[in-house]
């Protein structure tokens, strides 16, 4: 369907992005990204280097080499044009405990620029209704739980109407409940807006996002939509019911992806060009099976993209 006349899209544009801390770690090399409207899934382990990719978007961070625009945006170079139009929920953040969840989003309003009283009153119910908290809106923040925390994150984070809004693990440490709840809201929002969940939880970036990539020792190994990517392996996945007292031995002889208990046995999945030996059947592949194939490969830091298909 074309577009509407008049209609623009918002552009995340990263081209040969590059970071080494002082101590010599390469945190990001050469990371080159189109993201555009809707939710993109950055998808990697501890360390790989998604939160310094996020700190240098979110202007916290400098990076050594590289480029970044939003839209006509200068990132690197105009932090205070990106900061107008950015909204941030970092991994960690704090909060004051004894302040209600409407005086700190008040005060947040108030930072943002959203002077006049009336206007600032009408924005903060708005945010609270929309993140479910209106009716926890008088309870002091010390006393939340994990899961309104997060929301309250992602209220204070749309102050401003942000064109970019970055969330740095939000749904690690909480319980189905609050991630389901969690997940819902991020949807929402992420309609109009590009929307940058960073993560190390497969489920939520195959739950949520129309596009990914994942990374690992600061490079992107792989980028595309999360169904066709699986796809790509379709005929080399494989699993097989096995003992625990034989998980080790079919580690030793095969490219095992994962391995989880079934009834009292394990399950374990494999990469495979062709079947690996008897008692294997094939299985369909899952972003999962993708992730852990890509992260554990010896070459792992060769960039490929995948636009469906046979890899």
């Amino acid at each position: 369907m074309p577009d509407a006349p008049g209609l623009t899209h918002t552009q995340l544009r990263i081209q040969n992005l590059s970071k080494r801390y002082p101590n010599g770690v390469q945190a990001l090399q050469d990371v080159s990204l189109n993201i555009g409207a809707g939710m993109f899934g950055l998808l990697g382990p501890n360390g790989a280097g998604k939160s310094t990719l996020m700190r240098i978007v979110a202007t916290l961070q400098e990076a050594d080499a590289g480029s970044v625009f939003l839209d006509g945006i200068d990132v690197l170079n105009d932090h205070d044009r990106v900061r107008q139009v950015l909204g941030y929920l970092p991994q960690e953040f704090g909060l004051y405990p004894k302040v209600t969840a409407l005086e700190m989003l008040d005060h947040f309003a108030d930072l943002k620029g959203f002077a006049n009283r009336s206007e600032r009153k009408a924005l903060v119910e708005a945010l609270l209704r929309q993140t479910n908290l209106w009716d926890a809106r008088d309870q002091r923040l010390g006393t939340f739980s994990g899961g309104m925390k997060q929301r309250f994150g992602i209220a204070q984070a749309l102050i401003g109407d942000p064109k970019l809004i970055i969330v740095d693990e939000p749904t690690a440490g909480l319980d189905p409940e609050e991630r389901v709840r969690f997940h819902n809201l991020l949807s929402e929002i992420g309609e109009q807006v590009v929307v940058i969940l960073s993560t190390h939880i497969v489920s939520d970036v195959s739950d949520l996002c129309q596009s990914m990539a994942i990374i690992n020792l600061g490079r992107v190994l792989v980028e595309g939509n999360p169904v066709e990517l699986a796809r790509s392996l379709r005929g080399r996945i494989w699993q097989k019911l096995i003992s625990r007292a034989e998980l080790s031995a079919h580690k030793e002889s095969f490219s095992v992806l994962s391995s989880r208990l079934v009834s009292g046995k394990t399950l374990l999945r494999v990469y495979s060009e062709a079947e690996p030996a008897a008692g294997f059947e094939p299985a369909e592949p899952d972003l999962e099976d993708l992730y852990f194939w890509r992260v554990s490969q010896p070459g792992a830091a060769v960039s490929i993209a995948f636009n469906g298909g046979a890899a």
